[in-house]
C-alpha cells in the first residue's frame, strides 16, 4: 500500500477502519506525527481515478485492514464482511445454498442488502469474473484470505468510475505488493457441538530480484470446511412448522409445531377413489387410513377405527443440512518488473477450485408427476391381447377397493411416495476459477501525468452431478406391470411380473412394486434412477487503458484529471442434461442458457481545487466524472457524478456527493427460460372464503371454477398441507430489460480533532445516505402477486396464478398450482440511513489500544414492485434491522495481541406482507435483538513464530426460532441462517512462521 504515512499505516492495519482511511488522506496523520513526512509521492484510493498524493475520495470508504483480518481467523473473507453493517444479507453462503440449482457453497456479499449484482466486486481495482452463471456475483472464495492487503468498501453509486453494476458499491480487494521472505501457518477449528470441522493452511513467499528491481510472489492455500448437517443438531432434527402457522396467534410465534411430517411417506401413501386412502402402519400392517402427524384413525379405517395410529408421515429434517461443507485449493502469484525508469511490468494469476456438496430429503413423487394429463390417476389395470389384467403387485385390498375415476373402463389409483431406496438427493460441485491480469504502467512528461494499460482475462466453470431423482417415462413404464403369461415357471411370485410394454421390456424396464417400505428393488431402481448434471460456463476478458494526473497548477492546487477507456466483453452459458431441460425426472424443467454482450466505454474525471489556506477554507474540492457505455443490448448509457469536500480547519472535512449509475441486465436476466420453482411460506388470500361475502376479496376468489368448486364441497374454501407444500411456479429471463438507474446522495462529516489535546487520537465519521434504484429488474414476490391479485383485483397479476381444475392424488380442487414471477423493468428499491465510525488509539501499560465502531441507522428501505404499487418495506425485518453494528478493540504489545469483536443486529420484524395474511399489522411479530461476540489472541513465541486462537460466537447465542412456514426460514436450520448464527460457540487455533 503506497504513500500513506507510517501513522496511518498502522491505523489501517490495526483498526481496519473507515477513520483509518480518514486519518491517511485527510492529513491529520500528518499534524499528529513528523513522520508524516516520508509519504510516498503517489496513491491511487478506491473512489477516485486520479492518482495523486493529495487525493481522497468524496464518497463514503470503509477499510478492513489485513492485520485484523488475519487475527480474525476467518477462513472466507464473507465471514468479517458480514460483520460490517454496510452489507445485508448474503444472496450465497454455505447456510443458504443447499437446495439450490446452482451456487451451492459459494460466499457473496451484497452492500445495503440492494442485491449482489447491484455490489460491484474489484480486484486491485479491476474487475472479475462471475462466479455463478448469468450473473455479475462474485464467488468470494476465490479470494486468498491471506494475500489480502486490504478492503476498501465504497458505498454509493459509482459508474461513472468503474462502470455497470456500481450501483449500492464497490468491494475493492487491495492484495499485498512487495512481499518478501516466507509466510506459512495453519490453522483447526471446531464448534462447541463437535461438527464442522475446519482447517487450512496457506504458504506465501516472495523476494525482490533484479537489484530490486523486480518483486515475484506466490501463495498456495488450502481450507476444507466439513459442514453440518440439521440431524446432527437436537434443535433441527424433527421436522416442524411454526405454531403460529396452525393458530394465527402471534404469541404461538417461533413455536415448534412436533412433528408437522410431510405427507409423502417412504412406504407410500394410495388413493383408490373410493374416499379411502391407504398406508402401512409401523408395524408394516396395511391399512384404509393415513394420518401424517398421528392421531386417532376414524370409523371409515375399518378395524384400525378408533386406534392410535402414525405418525405415518416422514421427517425431512433428518436428510437435509444447515451448512454445505467447502473445500478450496487456492494458488494466486503477482510480479512486476521496472522495465525502464518509466516503464514498469505488471502480471498477476489467481487459480481456485472449489468443491462443495449437498444432501437433501429422497424425493417426494406424486403420481401426478408421472401422469400430469390424469392428475395423477395410475391405472392399475392392463389390456393384454384382449384380456384385461390387474397389476399382480398392488395390494388386493387396494384393488378391491379400487375404482375406474376417468372413465376409461380401467381401475386407478394415485399415490404419493417418499422415494427413500433411491437414497438421498445428493449433489456434488467442481467449480474451477482461474484468472490472470497483464499490464504496463508508467509516468510521462517529468512524472507529471500516470499511465497503465492491462488486459484481464478471467473463466469460472462448474461441473455438478446430482442424484435422487427418476426418469419419468421409464417409471410410467415401470407402473405397468401385469403377470408373465409366457414363463412355464409362472408360480405368482413377484419375480414373474414384467413390465406390460414389450418395447419397454427389450429398454430393460423392470416393474416396480411401491407397496410399503423398502419394496422398490434395485433392479427397478437401476431402470428408473436418473442422475442429472449441470456444466456452467462463464468468460470475462476486459481491456482497459487509464491516463492521469496534473493538467496545471491552480491557486489551491493542481488540477487533477482521469481519462481512459474500456473494453469488455462476457459470455455465459448453463447446460443441463435432456430429462432436466425437459422437466421429465419429475423435478423443475430447467432449461438450458447461453448469451453474451460486450460493452465499449470513456471516461473522464476532474478535480478543481477552489480554496486552500485560507481562513475557513484549508481546503475546498469539486469533484467531477463522467462515463459513456455502448453496450450491445441495451445501447447507449451515461453515468455521471459530483461531488465537495470543504475543511474549514484541518480538524474538519465536509463531504458530498451525488451520483446517477446505471445496471445492465446480465446474460441470465435476458435470456433465461421459463425455470420451475417451488417456492415455500406462501399464504392462499382465498383460504376461508364463502360462497357468498368477503367483499373484494371474495369475490376476486369466487371468480375462479375451482376455487368455487371447493367452496361447494367443503362450505368454505378448504385446503390442507400438501396443498402449500404443492404450489410451483416458472422464473423467466425477459430479452427487453434495459438498464437500471439509480440516483444516491451521500453527505458527511470527518473529525480528527488533532488540536484538541485529550481528543487528538479520536477519529470520527458520520455519513448520510439515499439511494433510489428505478426501473429495477425484478420478479415480485409470489405473496405480494397473490395480493395484488385477490386483495388489490390487479388482473396483469392474476395472470400470473394458475390454480388446479380438478382434485389430484395430492391436491384440493382450486388450490394454486403455479405462481409464475417473470423479470421486468418495473420496480423501485430504496434505501436510506446513517453510517457513524469512531475510533481511537492511544498506549496503554507498554502498549497500544486500539477500538472502533461502526453504526449504521436505516432509515428507511423498501421496494415498489410495479408503478403505483404500495410501498413494500425490507427494512426493520429480519435480515435488515434498522439498526446494526460493529465493535472491535485491540490491545496489542510486543509480545501478544488479543482482540474482541461485538457485532449488534437490532431487534426486526417478520414481513409485512406475510403477516397481512393474517390480518396482522406489521410490526405484530418480532424477533429480538442479537449481540454475538468473538474474542481472538496471538502469542508470538519468538522472532517470526506466533500461535494464535480465538472463540466465535463467544456467548454461544442460539438462533432465533424461525420456522417453516415463515418468511425467512432457511430449509433445514429452522432460522434464518444467512442472518443469524446457526453454529454456535467455535473455536480456533494455530501457528504462523514468517522468515
Amino acid at each position: 500500500m503506497k504513500n500513506l504515512s507510517k501513522n496511518a499505516l498502522r491505523a489501517q492495519l490495526l483498526g481496519g477502519t473507515a477513520a483509518a482511511l480518514a486519518l491517511a488522506l485527510t492529513g491529520a496523520a500528518a499534524a499528529q506525527d513528523a513522520a508524516a513526512d516520508e509519504t510516498l509521492e503517489e496513491v491511487v484510493v478506491t473512489g477516485s481515478r486520479i492518482v495523486s498524493p493529495d487525493i481522497a475520495s468524496v464518497s463514503p470508504v470503509h477499510v478492513i485492514g489485513g492485520e485484523f483480518i488475519r487475527q480474525s481467523g476467518a477462513t472466507n473473507i464473507q465471514e468479517i464482511l458480514l460483520e460490517s453493517p454496510q452489507f445485508g444479507v448474503p444472496g450465497l453462503s454455505r447456510s443458504n445454498s443447499a437446495f439450490l440449482t446452482s451456487g451451492t457453497g459459494a460466499a457473496t456479499v451484497d452492500l445495503r442488502d440492494l442485491g449482489s449484482d447491484r455490489t460491484l466486486v474489484l480486484f486491485d481495482g479491476r474487475r472479475v469474473v462471475s462466479g455463478r452463471p448469468g450473473t455479475a456475483t462474485v464467488d468470494l472464495n476465490v479470494i486468498p484470505t491471506q494475500f489480502i492487503e486490504r478492503v476498501d468498501v465504497l458505498t454509493g453509486g459509482a459508474s461513472s468510475l468503474y462502470g455497470s453494476d456500481a450501483v449500492a458499491g464497490v468491494v475493492n480487494f487491495v492484495f499485498k505488493k512487495d512481499f518478501e521472505g516466507v509466510e506459512a501457518s495453519a490453522q483447526y477449528g471446531i464448534t462447541e457441538e463437535g461438527d464442522d470441522e475446519q482447517i487450512q493452511a496457506n504458504v506465501t513467499a516472495g523476494g525482490n530480484f533484479a537489484d530490486g528491481r523486480g518483486n515475484m510472489m506466490v501463495h498456495l492455500g488450502y481450507s476444507n470446511q466439513n459442514g453440518v448437517l440439521s440431524r446432527e443438531r437436537d434443535n433441527t432434527m424433527v421436522d416442524d412448522i411454526d405454531l403460529f402457522r396452525l393458530t394465527g396467534d402471534p404469541a404461538d410465534f417461533g413455536t415448534p409445531s412436533e412433528p408437522y411430517f410431510s405427507s409423502y411417506p417412504t412406504q407410500g401413501r394410495f388413493s383408490t377413489g373410493s374416499g379411502k386412502t391407504w398406508t402401512y402402519g409401523q408395524d408394516g400392517a396395511l391399512r384404509p387410513c393415513f394420518s401424517t402427524n398421528g392421531g386417532t384413525a376414524p370409523d371409515s379405517c375399518g378395524d384400525f377405527a378408533g386406534q392410535q395410529i402414525g405418525p405415518d408421515g416422514f421427517n425431512r429434517q433428518n436428510y437435509r443440512t444447515i451448512a454445505v461443507p467447502v473445500e478450496r485449493f487456492l494458488f494466486s502469484t503477482r510480479g512486476h518488473y521496472e522495465v525502464t525508469e518509466n516503464i514498469n511490468f505488471f502480471a498477476e494469476g489467481t487459480y481456485a477450485n472449489t468443491r462443495s456438496s449437498r444432501e437433501i430429503e429422497p424425493f417426494a413423487l406424486s403420481s401426478e408427476d408421472i401422469y400430469p394429463s390424469t392428475g395423477g390417476l395410475v391405472p392399475i389395470e392392463t389390456v393384454v391381447d384382449g384380456v384385461t389384467m390387474v397389476n399382480p403387485l398392488v395390494p388386493g385390498a387396494i384393488v378391491a377397493d379400487a375404482v375406474d375415476s376417468d372413465g376409461d373402463g380401467l381401475r386407478d389409483i394415485s399415490f404419493a411416495r417418499r422415494l427413500l431406496e433411491f437414497g438421498t438427493r445428493n449433489g456434488s460441485v467442481n467449480r474451477d476459477f482461474f484468472r490472470f491480469a497483464v499490464g504496463f504502467d508508467g509516468t510521462v512528461f517529468d512524472d507529471r501525468f500516470n499511465w497503465d494499460v492491462s488486459y484481464v482475462y478471467g473463466r469460472t466453470s462448474e461441473g455438478q452431478q446430482s442424484n435422487g431423482q427418476v426418469n419419468v417415462l421409464n417409471f410410467a413404464n415401470a407402473l405397468r406391470g401385469v403377470r408373465d403369461v409366457n414363463d412355464a415357471n409362472n408360480n405368482g411370485d413377484v419375480n414373474d411380473v414384467v413390465c406390460a410394454s414389450a418395447d419397454a421390456r427389450a429398454q430393460g424396464c423392470v416393474p416396480i412394486n411401491l407397496f410399503g417400505n423398502g419394496s422398490v428393488s434395485q433392479d427397478a431402481i437401476n431402470y428408473i434412477a436418473a442422475d442429472a448434471t449441470l456444466d456452467t460456463r462463464i468468460t470475462q476478458q476486459v481491456i482497459n487503458a487509464n491516463i492521469s494526473g496534473s493538467v496545471m497548477d491552480l491557486p489551491a492546487g493542481p488540477l487533477g484529471f482521469a481519462l481512459g477507456g474500456e473494453y469488455r466483453k462476457e459470455s455465459s452459458s448453463a447446460n443441463n442434461d435432456a430429462l432436466t431441460n425437459a422437466g421429465l425426472n419429475a423435478g423443475n424443467a430447467t432449461p438450458d442458457t447461453a448469451g453474451d454482450f460486450d460493452v465499449k466505454e470513456l471516461y473522464a474525471e476532474l478535480n478543481i481545487p477552489i480554496l486552500a489556506d485560507l481562513p475557513f477554507a484549508e481546503s475546498m474540492n469539486l469533484r467531477g466524472a463522467g462515463r459513456v457505455s455502448d453496450y450491445s443490448t441495451v445501447g447507449t448509457v451515461y453515468t455521471y457524478s459530483v461531488g465537495m469536500d470543504w475543511s474549514p480547519i484541518e480538524d474538519i472535512k465536509f463531504r458530498a456527493t451525488y451520483a446517477r449509475s446505471v445496471r445492465a441486465p446480465n446474460i441470465g436476466e435476458l435470456y433465461t427460460g421459463p425455470s420451475q420453482t417451488f417456492p415455500s411460506g406462501l399464504s392462499d388470500p382465498c383460504e376461508g372464503v364463502g360462497a357468498s361475502g368477503g367483499g373484494a376479496l371474495g369475490d376476486n376468489c369466487r371468480a375462479d371454477a375451482g376455487v368455487v368448486a371447493n367452496i361447494a364441497a367443503n362450505g368454505v374454501y378448504t385446503i390442507n398441507q400438501a396443498d402449500l407444500q404443492g404450489i410451483s411456479g416458472f422464473n423467466s429471463g425477459n430479452a427487453d430489460l434495459f438498464e437500471e438507474t439509480s440516483d444516491s446522495y451521500t453527505v458527511g462529516v470527518v473529525i480528527t480533532p488533532s488540536s484538541v489535546e485529550f481528543l487528538r487520537n479520536f477519529t470520527i465519521t458520520a455519513d448520510y445516505f439515499r439511494i433510489k434504484i428505478e426501473d429495477a429488474i425484478v420478479a415480485p414476490p409470489r405473496q405480494f402477486i397473490l395480493d395484488q391479485c385477490y386483495n388489490q383485483g390487479e388482473a396483469a397479476f392474476c395472470d400470473l396464478i394458475t390454480r388446479r381444475p380438478t382434485a389430484t392424488a395430492t391436491n384440493s380442487i382450486g388450490s394454486i398450482d403455479l405462481i409464475d414471477a417473470p423479470l421486468f423493468n418495473a420496480g423501485e428499491r430504496f434505501t436510506e440511513g446513517l453510517d457513524i465510525t469512531v475510533r481511537h488509539s492511544t498506549s496503554l501499560l507498554n502498549g497500544t489500544l486500539n477500538s472502533r465502531i461502526v453504526y449504521t441507522n436505516y432509515f428507511e428501505g423498501y421496494d415498489i414492485p410495479i408503478p403505483g404499487a404500495d410501498k413494500d418495506p425490507f427494512v426493520g425485518e429480519i435480515g435488515d434491522p434498522k439498526h446494526r453494528f460493529t465493535a472491535n478493540m485491540t490491545y496489542s504489545q510486543d509480545a501478544f495481541d488479543v482482540g474482541v469483536t461485538a457485532t449488534y443486529l437490532g431487534k426486526s420484524y417478520e414481513d409485512d406482507q406475510f403477516l397481512a395474511a393474517f390480518d396482522l399489522g406489521p410490526k405484530d411479530i418480532s424477533v429480538g435483538a442479537e449481540v454475538y461476540v468473538d474474542l481472538n489472541a496471538t502469542y508470538r513465541l519468538a522472532d517470526g513464530l506466533e500461535i494464535f486462537g480465538g472463540i466465535d460466537n463467544l456467548l454461544d447465542n442460539k438462533a432465533p426460532n424461525l420456522l417453516s412456514g415463515t418468511t425467512f426460514n432457511v430449509t433445514g436450520t429452522d432460522t434464518a441462517a444467512d442472518v443469524y448464527d446457526p453454529f454456535g460457540r467455535r473455536f480456533f487455533v494455530g501457528a504462523r512462521v514468517k522468515f
